[in-house]
């Protein structure tokens, strides 16, 4: 996948078949467009184009909203749409100043001028342009004058839920990791560096890497225990994690830390690729160290049983 940071560094395709948006979570609803665009770009031996927006609109639109929290990164995002067979994404700066752009210039100078689209995709009451005035309808009815067709994917739905991004946000701050894992169609992920705790873990018995996320807006699943996956140079681990104050030792900051079962290795400053596989329970604070201690043993026992099954 060639991967491109503006329009001035993309040249037109002889057969381009694209689609546009910010495609946060790569979700099942995505996965429906980008399977029918490269069903498309198959029948007419084409080339398919994502076009995406970093930062997130609503990040530069209304930066004192500090709500919107993140799915994916523009890293983990671009790596799953390799993953699912798109050949061109072309990244787009999303500014002020480019949000003032009305449909039908975006239409002309982008899909027709610097893409050359012969076929657009769009997901169901897929909005674009300034004040997103631009609409599937509008696009129908000008094709032939921009001398492309036009195609929308109906919404998608998992046991009648319309899948949004909206929602899998609300099922991951809830806790609610199979909501989040069924309307994703992959367990939630996270990367982050590995960096220095109090090795209050080691003590435990359970010693834990500490992960910083770099990302401000990445959204980080609710306080409690986790089963996870572990990726870490090409290897997949079992593991547990806790995301919370740790209460019963005085925590004052919220942490990551998760225990790597059968590892045993220096990886400070290293990438963790994380995978939540369930929620085991939810934070609470312990009258002593002993009984954290016991917890944490039927926590290993619950996570065990969770990801071997």
């Amino acid at each position: 996948m060639k991967i491109y940071h503006g329009i001035e560094d993309f040249k037109p395709l002889r057969n381009a078949v694209v689609t546009s948006g910010t495609f946060d979570g790569v979700h099942l609803g995505h996965q429906q467009i980008l399977k029918r665009l490269r069903e498309v770009a198959g029948k007419v031996d084409g080339e398919t184009v994502l076009i995406t927006f970093w930062p997130h609109p609503r990040l530069v639109l209304f930066p004192d909203q500090k709500d919107l929290l993140l799915l994916n990164t523009f890293e983990e995002k671009a790596a799953l749409l390799r993953e699912f067979g798109i050949e061109h994404l072309l990244r787009i700066p999303f500014t002020r100043e480019f949000s003032k752009m009305s449909s039908d210039e975006f239409i002309r100078k982008i899909l027709v001028d610097t893409i050359g689209t012969k076929k657009l995709v769009i997901g169901y009451d897929h909005k674009f342009g300034k004040n997103r005035e631009g609409s599937f309808e509008h696009l129908k009815q000008h094709a032939p004058e921009y001398g492309f067709e036009v195609e929308e994917i109906p919404r998608h739905e998992v046991d009648h839920l319309v899948v949004s991004s909206t929602k899998i946000r609300h099922a991951l701050l809830e806790g609610d990791m199979d909501t989040a894992t069924e309307l994703l169609g992959r367990p939630y992920g996270i990367s982050g560096r590995v960096v220095r705790g109090q090795k209050i873990g080691r003590i435990l018995g359970f010693p834990t890497a500490n992960i910083e996320i770099d990302h401000a807006n990445k959204l980080i699943p609710s306080f409690g225990a986790y089963a996870v996956k572990v990726m870490y140079e090409g290897t997949a681990y079992n593991g547990m994690m806790n995301i919370g104050m740790r209460p019963t030792v005085g925590g004052t900051t919220r942490t990551l830390e998760v225990n790597i079962f059968d590892f045993d290795r220096d990886i400070y400053g290293d990438t963790l690729n994380l995978q939540f596989i369930a929620r085991i329970r939810s934070e609470i604070p312990f009258p002593d160290i002993e009984s954290l201690k016991k917890q944490l043993l039927s926590d290993k026992e619950a996570a065990l049983k969770l990801l071997t099954n």
